[in-house]
């Protein structure tokens, strides 16, 4: 076989698997949000009929026998060839590795829980869900076993999502944030709250999908290539540069949570919206991992959303678009509320101080049932006793518990702890843009394009070129979770007058 011969069967291949994965990303998107509910059945069976010919073409032999021949030759190819073609045989070797049949159950599993997780949820039923949801924590234990029988599972697992994470690494970040952040959050329980209850119900649905728009515009971003739907919980669906699809979820008493949420899948959307044309064609045309794509998605919504120039700049639209509605809060006081921080009991409705104390839990249960210390049915109990313990509240039902997430339905196990990486990676990135630009003078004047193109020039244009903590060690250096604690703590102590 010839090195022109082999590409040309591999991306062929390719060609066939990406147009499978843009059908499987449509259909899910459409089951999350506008799909009738009972359409879930009959759509998991599509769903599993694609899986199958997912893996059948990945393990193709004649694809298979090409990617072997290129990997063997690897150090011949241009650079987005040799990391391509690497990356694809990393995926082939873990495909491999679990057996077609079990592969292809295990999507369908995922495709049902699914919508079964949404129901229960409506209707605050754990018991409902909880045999789904053995399920899927089974299947990933049993495909960490498949991939390598020599490590941890949960460490596999954790892999999977942040290359090169660990419990070791993981328990070492959570300790030093805990120690740091928990007395922090004492102090302000103890302290005069801050009064947001003038802001409640102030915007109707309609009006808060409009104020969702002025927000995708002021991010700068591309309506002709990301849309902006609605889903019981909010995600971006990165199908491809050219389409991303960014979700919300409209309360009528609480339009700050749909205007973070845009802000936050913005982050997202920028992203993947403006990874280097080079890479679209390949397996790279992607963010690199969750936790760098969390570190977008955290800078938008926090360090850019929750900053005092942005709060200035939404106070003075929301008072020109809807005059009186307002009333006299200043701009301070708006600032302030939108900061508000607090023990509470939902993760996306969390504040800025306390969301990593929310994770942190996700992370300790997850640990637990991969260790075999509570089994799936514990897992109400233990949640409302860790929530308890690390934030002081009381759980009243499992809907705002141990269901309120989408993650463990679609087998995001591993997931959590990326969500608080990327907030700490994100105190690093604004310490080295503070020291180039001022990104908070581009926020007041209404035009985060310094912001963007310089995130676009070290983060996005790079896509999955190199592996996650590679790619910000060549930004930041090596990885500082003080930074991140130091920055809390100057915020919150300043916001509360500690």
């Amino acid at each position: 076989m010839t090195k022109d011969r082999a590409l040309e069967i591999l991306n062929s291949n390719q060609s066939a698997l990406r147009a499978l994965n843009h059908a499987t990303a449509i259909l899910f998107v459409d089951g999350e949000t506008v799909a009738p509910v009972g359409s879930a059945p009959y759509r998991a069976k599509t769903l599993g009929e694609l899986s199958r010919m997912q893996y059948e073409l990945t393990t193709d032999k004649d694809a298979v026998a090409a990617l072997e021949y290129l990997y063997e030759i690897r150090d011949t190819l241009e650079p987005v060839q040799k990391r391509h073609i690497s990356e694809l045989y990393r995926t082939l070797d873990m495909t491999r590795k679990i057996p077609m049949e079990e592969s292809v159950a295990f999507d369908v599993l995922i495709s049902e829980a699914s919508a079964v997780w949404h129901e229960a949820k409506v209707n605050d039923d754990f018991e409902m869900f909880e045999p789904y949801l053995e399920k899927v924590f089974a299947g990933m234990i049993k495909h960490a076993e498949y991939f390598d029988k020599e490590k941890d599972p949960y460490d596999v697992t954790l892999d999977l999502f942040e290359r090169g994470l660990t419990k070791s690494k993981c328990d070492s970040y959570f300790t030093e944030l805990k120690n740091r952040i928990s007395p922090l959050i004492k102090k302000i329980t103890s302290a005069p709250q801050i009064d947001d209850t003038h802001i409640v119900g102030l915007f109707s649905i309609p009006e808060q999908d409009k104020i969702s728009r002025f927000c995708m515009d002021l991010l700068k971003i591309d309506p002709k290539f990301c849309t902006l739907g609605e889903t019981e919980h909010p995600f971006t669906a990165n199908i491809n540069k050219y389409d991303v699809r960014i979700t919300t979820h409209y309360y009528e008493n609480n339009f700050l949570s749909s205007l973070y949420s845009v802000i936050h899948e913005g982050g997202h959307a920028l992203y993947e919206l403006n990874v280097a044309d080079s890479l679209v064609d390949t397996c790279l045309g992607s963010g690199a991992s969750m936790a760098i794509h969390e570190s977008q998605s955290r800078f938008y919504e926090n360090y850019i959303g929750r900053s005092r120039p942005f709060t200035d700049l939404l106070l003075g639209y929301l008072k020109t678009e809807f005059p009186g509605r307002l009333g006299d809060i200043s701009e301070n006081d708006f600032y302030r509320i939108i900061n508000k921080a607090g023990p509470s009991l939902i993760r996306t409705e969390a504040d800025e101080l306390t969301y990593s104390m929310h994770v942190m839990i996700r992370y300790e249960l997850e640990r637990m049932i991969f260790d075999g210390k509570i089994t799936v049915h514990d897992l109400p109990k233990e949640w409302n006793r860790l929530y308890g313990e690390y934030l002081g509240v009381n759980v009243p039902s499992n809907k705002m518990g141990v269901l309120q997430d989408s993650h463990w339905s679609g087998g995001n196990i591993g997931y959590f702890p990326s969500y608080s990486i990327g907030s700490a990676y994100g105190a690093q990135y604004l310490e080295l843009m503070k020291k180039e630009f001022d990104p908070y003078a581009a926020v007041s004047a209404g035009d985060l394009t310094p912001i963007n193109k310089w995130l676009e020039e070290k983060i996005w244009r790079h896509g999955c070129m190199y592996d996650p903590g590679d790619l910000f060690a060549s930004v930041c250096g090596e990885f500082n979770p003080a930074v991140y604690a130091d920055y809390l703590e100057n915020k919150f102590s300043t916001l509360y007058n500690l």
